[in-house]
């Protein structure tokens, strides 16, 4: 037992934080989580910002805990949502906190690059990333646009996970997956395009190096060794998109998957080894970022649980006060289809309320209007696996390889009714689990850099051996999800 190897995994999303220590013993993985925190989005004047300082300090505390305990760490790894940014001046001082990327200021702007800088089918096909709103190109070119006095001043541009890691080393990397995000990355250079970066008034220069995951970024400062009582501890380069750390945990038997990283977002795609950049991905807005071991995650952006998040915090507290089986339960008591929404629709993004903004939409689309909470609950998980059919209908187009296997990830794969309509929707088996893929991805990345796991399919057998899944299979008759689907298809055009 002495000899065993831990690994310290940063996980970061879009609510909330943990620090994770993990480990290897007989072929399994164990991890504990060191600390949970919230994520907090800040309004002030005018912006929605993250607090980049508050992250840092949680950071530390779970570093602290680790040294409390004695523990020798053979690195640190850092994972984020994507996109968002952290400007960085020549004094080495931030500039500002990070805006998040739910802020309104690239509302339009968008179009309006296209427009005025370069146009849409230029940037898919250099990029073959699926257009957002907020993706880095838009907000940078918005905080342009506004004259934004911290990025006229900033020497340099760090993705989050990637600040966060010269925070701790003092040393400034571009790590590919999460730059990936940016809408600014050429997957067939493998590196920034200069043409999209100088769009905005940038260099190549104002980013750091670039690195695949796996790459040793640094060590921790002496000002860090103090306040965490740690040695010099390598900071390793993992899959710093979240997502990329997720998919790298699906516990799959070979490459013939398909996989949903279910939570606030739903990402449902397939691995590729190449950029599937043509006229048809471009027609369905589907996206290729990077993955772990030179792999592309070709995939699709789908609103998630973040619909049945926001209701959840305006529905009256003793609703509130149910747990998730309660109230997931009292809306299969609700007639199926009765109420379809696009959970992709723009009136979903960020609305003051989710609740009116699904009434209005069901109104606007002379649907019956969901009133109660088991009607709205129903309204979202009907919505959401009818949309997952219309993905996986397409990702079946793409797929060079049968798609009868669709793997579950991340918070989501504990709902057990939306697994069940996934199954029933798609018509075929669906595995749930694990919850926690992220941090897995991430602990597992790390030990492949210390050279404890060989290559992506062992960390997946291993993966496999550590966690149970759950299976689901269709069960329901499928005329149902067929005539539930044509409506879908229907009301959404």
């Amino acid at each position: 037992m002495e000899n065993k190897k831990y690994y310290f995994a940063v996980d970061l999303g879009a609510t909330s934080g943990r620090t994770i220590l993990g480990s290897l013993a007989d072929g399994r993985l164990e991890q504990e989580e060191l600390t949970r925190f919230p994520n907090n989005l800040i309004e002030t004047g005018g912006h929605f910002y993250w607090d980049i300082y508050a992250l840092y300090y949680e950071m530390i505390k779970g570093l602290q805990e680790v040294a409390r305990r004695g523990i020798d760490l053979v690195s640190i790894g850092i994972d984020t949502w994507g996109v968002d940014f952290v400007m960085i001046a020549d004094d080495d001082a931030i500039l500002r906190n990070p805006i998040a990327y739910r802020d309104p200021h690239t509302f339009g702007r968008m179009e309006l690059y296209f427009e005025q800088v370069v146009d849409r089918k230029t940037v898919y096909d250099l990029t073959g990333i699926q257009f957002m709103n907020f993706n880095s190109l838009f907000q940078l070119y918005a905080m342009r646009q506004d004259g934004n006095i911290a990025l006229g001043q900033a020497k340099r541009i760090l993705f989050v996970p990637d600040a966060l890691s010269w925070m701790l080393t003092g040393e400034a990397v571009c790590e590919y997956t999460i730059a990936s995000t940016s809408q600014m990355l050429n997957p067939r250079t493998g590196d920034l395009d200069e043409r999209l970066v100088g769009s905005v008034g940038l260099t190549r220069g104002h980013f750091g190096r670039m690195v695949q995951p796996g790459t040793r970024i640094g060590v921790l400062t002496e000002e860090v060794q103090k306040m965490t009582g740690l040695g010099p501890v390598p900071v390793i380069a993992v899959p710093g998109h979240d997502t990329a750390s997720a998919v790298a945990a699906v516990p799959a038997r070979n490459e013939q998957f398909a996989y949903l990283s279910s939570g606030t977002w739903s990402l449902m795609g397939i691995e590729t080894r190449e950029a599937v950049i043509n006229d048809r991905s471009y027609e369905l807005n589907f996206t290729n970022e990077g993955g772990a071991e030179h792999t592309t995650r070709f995939l699709k952006n789908i609103c998630g649980m973040w619909l049945y998040e926001r209701c959840r915090k305006e529905w009256p507290e003793e609703v509130r006060k149910l747990s998730h089986p309660a109230l997931q339960g009292s809306a299969m008591q609700v007639e199926p289809f009765r109420s379809i929404i696009n959970p992709d629709d723009k009136l979903f993004a960020n609305p003051p309320s989710m609740i009116h903004a699904i009434q209005q939409y069901c109104r606007e689309t002379g649907q019956q209007v969901p009133e109660t909470p088991a009607e709205i609950c129903r309204c979202i998980f009907d919505s959401l696996a009818l949309r997952y059919k219309q993905v996986f209908g397409w990702l079946r187009e793409f797929a060079t390889f049968d798609l009868n296997v669709l793997h579950i990830i991340g918070g989501g794969s504990l709902n057990k009714y939306l697994n069940q309509f996934t199954a029933d929707a798609l018509g075929v088996e669906v595995l749930a689990g694990p919850q926690e893929g992220t941090a897995i991805g991430n602990i597992m990345l790390q030990a492949k850099a210390s050279g404890e796991v060989g290559d992506i399919w062992e960390m997946r057998r291993i993966i496999a051996n550590s966690i149970e899944t759950v299976a689901y299979h269709p069960t329901n008759d499928p005329a149902a999800w067929e005539a539930g689907y044509a409506r879908y298809l229907e009301i959404t055009k």
